[in-house]
C-alpha cells in the first residue's frame, strides 16, 4: 500500500544518555529533514514532550534514574505518540516488554544511523496514513466490534477500545479481510509497511489486541491463530466451541531463520 513520505519538520525527541550515540542519531535526522530535540534522561524527555508534543520518540532503553520501559509507559498514558526504542542486543525480554507497553519498534545496539532513519520515516508514514480520511469511510462490523476507519475510534459492544495506532490499524486490516489468513510477514508488510524487521512485533501486538477484544484472550475466538500460517479474523466464532478446548500454539520466530516454530 502506497503512503506519503513523512511531512517535512515532524518533529523528533531523541532520548539518550550517551551523547555521542546522540549527536550521531540527531545528525542523521536533522540532514533527513526532521526537526530534532535531544533530551537525556527520562524525567526531562516528559517535560519535552508535555510541553510540545513530539512525531515521533526516539528512546534509549537503559537512561539513568528513569528507564525508557517507564518513559513509554509514561507517554503512551498520555496519549499515543509512536516510539521507537533503542535497545542492547542481549535485551529481548526488555525488547518484547517495551512492545507490549506501546512501542512501535526497535533498534538494537550497535546500529546504523541510516536504517534507524528509514525506520523513523516508516513509522511516521504510518502514523500519517492513520490521520482521518476527507471523505468518511465504511464503518466496519464483526462479533460486536465497530470500527470508525476515518474517526480512529473502536468498540466492543458499544464500549470504547483504548487501542494504540498499530492496535487500531491491525484490527483495521482483519476487519477488511474477514476469514482470510494472512502470515506474520505479510501483515508487517501490509500493517507496518516494512519489508524487514523482527517478526515477534506482529505476535506480540496480536497477542495484545486479543486483550482488548477478546472474551477469554487466553483462549481467543475472534483472532484465531492459523497453524504454519498467522492469523486469521474469524467474523463469526463459533459459538459451539467447547470451554476445555486448547487454543492453536501461538507462532514465535526461529531466531536463526525468522521462521514460526509452536509456543511451548
Amino acid at each position: 500500500m502506497d503512503t506519503p513520505p513523512p511531512a517535512p519538520g515532524a518533529r523528533v525527541l531523541v532520548v539518550d544518555d550517551d551523547r555521542t550515540v546522540a549527536e550521531v542519531v540527531t545528525g542523521y535526522l536533522d540532514r533527513a529533514g526532521y526537526e530534532v530535540e535531544h533530551a537525556e534522561d527520562g524525567p526531562t524527555a516528559l517535560e519535552r514532550a508535555a510541553a510540545h508534543r513530539p512525531d515521533l520518540v526516539v528512546l534509549d532503553l537503559m537512561l539513568p534514574g528513569m528507564d525508557g520501559l517507564e518513559v513509554c509507559r509514561r507517554l503512551r498514558e498520555r496519549g499515543p505518540v509512536p516510539v521507537i526504542m533503542l535497545t542492547a542486543r542481549g535485551d529481548e525480554d526488555d525488547r518484547i516488554l517495551g512492545l507490549e507497553i506501546g512501542a512501535d519498534d526497535y533498534v538494537t545496539k550497535p546500529f546504523s544511523p541510516r536504517e534507524l532513519v528509514l525506520r523513523v520515516e516508516s513509522v511516521l508514514r504510518r502514523s500519517q496514513a492513520s490521520a482521518p480520511a476527507p471523505r468518511p469511510a465504511p464503518l466496519l462490523r464483526a462479533a460486536g466490534l465497530t470500527v470508525d476507519p476515518a474517526a480512529r475510534r473502536a468498540t466492543k459492544n458499544g464500549a470504547e477500545l483504548a487501542l494504540t495506532v498499530r492496535e487500531f490499524d491491525l484490527l483495521t486490516f482483519f476487519l477488511r479481510h474477514p476469514g482470510r489468513a494472512f502470515g506474520r510477514e505479510e501483515l508487517m508488510r501490509e500493517v507496518w509497511g516494512w519489508d524487514f524487521g523482527d517478526l515477534s512485533t506482529v505476535t506480540v501486538h496480536v497477542r495484545r489486541l486479543r486483550g482488548k477484544v477478546e472474551d477469554d484472550p487466553a483462549a481467543p475466538r475472534l483472532v484465531q491463530t492459523v497453524w504454519g500460517v498467522g492469523y486469521r479474523l474469524e467474523a463469526e466464532p463459533q459459538s459451539g466451541a467447547t470451554p476445555n478446548s486448547a487454543p492453536a500454539p501461538e507462532p514465535v520466530p526461529d531466531a536463526a531463520h525468522g521462521e514460526s516454530s509452536p509456543r511451548p
